[in-house]
């Protein structure tokens, strides 16, 4: 879901007039959801044609703390590492300025919730239709975790500000307990634990994103979306930046006490020397305390970056991340399945190397722009049909 650009507030605090002066974009948010997407195309190339491509990325794989990590390839992996937490904390982020808006308009609460409802449903469908089938086995990955978690805000958007961040928090302090009590790697998990808080991979079926912690990402989210709307609406004067920055500091802090002691926190993926790939090399499926704590430190430090750039240069608005950001579901969707099908059906998995990946990412990335514009232009022309859930 879009998100919106604000500008200072005069009306009460927290009326509706105050949170309807909210613009109809915040750049920052696309901006940052268009890098994330840069950085995807190269993980998916890599993906596709590159067979030395890393992704043993958790204690479901035997060799995962033995295996040796190329500097290139892991490196390449490793910067796509914050693609994911980053669309599921922006989509909480975005969905909570416009519900929060919706509501404060006094808006059926039904009517937001249908939507809500038919949106993630929509974005979790498309993994195991149009995903799956480019990739010639049953895939259940960000997209059904991004859609059914957004399906959960529904009733959860319901709760607080702090239960709601209390909530997010608790589950990845406490959340490798209860993963405990359902998997016991290495090796995949039961599907069912997979689906919730674990993770499964077969030649016929891959889970690796449950959403619970996943849906916790997007809970944080949203706490900042609403954060968001209590400055600008002047019900707090404690600014968007500086909250970025303090818990941006703090996942990282999080990030090397856990790693340095590797043990708890870790979602059974431990470091096993002091190299900087295994320092970095931490646990994505599930998402570990050291994994969340130095992707989402990053994401908060890089959002309260350009937060600041938008205040001081404004923005363009057909510059590619803006571009990119807009459209994000419409380039995920097309940049998976013109990669995925060659690798599939004509036999280029893996028929190159690191430097197939950049090649391979810079032109399609040049390529989608236009697309991508194309697309943008359709979907405002066409603001009630299907293109809106997209």
């Amino acid at each position: 879901m879009s998100a919106t650009q604000v500008k200072p507030a005069a009306p009460a605090a927290g009326s509706p007039a105050a949170i309807d002066r909210v613009r109809m974009r915040v750049a920052t948010i696309d901006w940052m959801r268009g890098l994330v997407m840069i950085l995807m195309v190269v993980d998916h190339a890599d993906m596709a044609f590159d067979s030395g491509h890393l992704d043993e990325d958790s204690a479901m794989y035997p060799n995962a703390m033995t295996m040796a990590l190329p500097a290139a390839e892991f490196f390449t992996r490793w910067l796509t590492h914050i693609c994911a937490p980053t669309f599921l904390f922006l989509a909480g982020t975005a969905l909570a300025i416009s519900v929060e808006r919706r509501a404060a308009k006094g808006e059926n609460a039904w009517g937001i919730d249908k939507g809500i409802l038919t949106r993630g449903a929509i974005i979790a469908l498309l993994d195991p239709t149009i995903v799956s089938l480019g990739s010639g086995r049953w895939t259940f990955q960000v997209l059904l975790a991004i859609g059914v978690a957004m399906m959960c805000m529904a009733l959860l958007r319901r709760l607080p500000t702090p239960w709601l961040l209390g909530v997010g928090l608790a589950w990845f302090a406490f959340g490798e307990v209860i993963t405990g009590w359902v998997w016991q790697p290495p090796g995949p998990s039961s599907v069912l634990a997979a689906f919730t808080v674990a993770t499964y991979g077969s030649d016929t079926m891959i889970i690796k994103y449950p959403v619970i912690p996943w849906l916790a990402m997007m809970v944080l989210g949203w706490v900042f979306g609403r954060h968001i709307l209590r400055y600008k609406s002047g019900e707090t004067h404690f600014t968007p930046v500086k909250a970025l920055v303090i818990a941006g500091v703090t996942g990282l802090v999080v990030f090397v006490i856990v790693r340095g002691v590797s043990g708890y926190g870790e979602m059974f993926l431990y470091r096993t020397d002091n190299s900087w790939q295994q320092w970095l090399h931490v646990s994505k499926y599930p998402p570990s305390l050291s994994y969340t704590g130095l992707e989402l430190g990053l994401l908060c430090l890089i959002l309260a970056t350009l937060m600041v750039f938008e205040e001081r240069i404004g923005f363009r608005k057909n510059g590619p991340l803006l571009v990119f950001g807009q459209t994000a579901m419409f380039f995920y969707l097309v940049h998976r399945l013109v990669m995925e099908i060659p690798a599939t059906y004509f036999g280029l998995r893996g028929a190159g190397d690191i430097t197939t990946t950049y090649t391979v990412s810079a032109v399609l990335i040049v390529l989608l722009y236009p697309a991508c514009r194309w697309y943008r232009t359709q979907k405002v022309g066409h603001p009630d049909s299907i293109l809106k859930y997209f």
